[in-house]
């Protein structure tokens, strides 16, 4: 645990939260600052800051979490969809140095648009490069 993060303080039970789903390893409760309502947020109960942090099977855990909670919110707040996302690392918009995976139900029309929207201006990168970058990450 760490002392300083408030996700690990909300997991001590020092900050209250409504609670959505929880399990050995996790736990999931509803965002202070959703989106939409039922935004949640699914955390690993152990602290670590970034995703390539995880031990592997606690990142199955995290993933297994969201795979159950996801359908259940949808049904409770009557959404059509999902958008299913995480920010990992400060350049990526995390706010919080804590594994977190967001969970937004989404309704048709809702504006928000895919997460492709996030990043405008779609990138148009050859084939040759991609075969390089490919090869790169694999290596």
């Amino acid at each position: 645990m760490s002392h300083d993060c408030i996700f690990c303080s909300i997991i001590d039970g020092a900050i209250p939260c409504y609670t959505v789903y929880e399990t050995d390893e996790t736990l999931a409760f509803l965002d202070a600052n959703p989106l939409e309502p039922g935004h949640a947020l699914v955390i690993p109960k152990t602290h670590h800051e970034r995703l390539g942090d995880l031990p592997t099977e606690l990142a199955a855990r995290v993933w297994e979490t969201v795979s159950e909670l996801g359908p259940q919110i949808e049904f409770a707040v009557g959404a059509d969809s999902m958008t299913i996302g995480m920010n990992d690392g400060a350049a990526a918009g995390q706010e919080v140095p804590h594994v977190h995976v967001h969970l937004v139900p989404r309704e048709q029309g809702d504006g928000a648009g895919p997460i492709h929207a996030a990043f405008p201006g779609q990138q148009d990168v050859p084939d040759e490069e991609l075969a390089e970058l490919a090869e790169s990450i694999r290596s």
